[in-house]
């Protein structure tokens, strides 16, 4: 089992910027794959970021040049920059294990508005 921790998050204005953290436990080293999601009430969760355990990380086109994950064996970082009012959700941070498990946390609810 995998137990999936975020932190982080919470309100700004827009052009501001907000962390969020990420902590997984358990079968760590099963954890191909680290990353976020982000979901708007009624619509679907989208991909946000996401790191290989090798390193190789894919933004959405969305939040290309303004977010950068990194990574550090169980744990995940997402630094937003220059956040905007579409930015708003609740992210989840994920883990995929190899074999394809997935494991998301509780979500963490990010809010950009003036």
């Amino acid at each position: 089992q995998v137990q999936v921790v975020e932190s982080g998050g919470g309100s700004v204005h827009p052009g501001g910027s907000l962390k969020l953290s990420c902590a997984a436990s358990g079968r760590m080293f099963q954890m191909y794959v680290m990353g976020w999601d982000r979901q708007v009430p009624g619509k679907e969760r989208e991909l946000v970021a996401q790191v290989t355990i090798g390193g190789t990380t894919t933004y959405a086109d969305s939040v290309k040049g303004r977010f950068t994950l990194s990574r550090d064996k169980d744990t995940t970082s997402l630094q937003m920059n220059s956040l905007k009012p579409e930015d708003t959700a609740v992210y989840y941070c994920y883990v995929v294990l190899y074999g394809g498990l997935k494991y998301w946390g509780q979500g963490a609810q990010v809010t950009v508005s003036s």
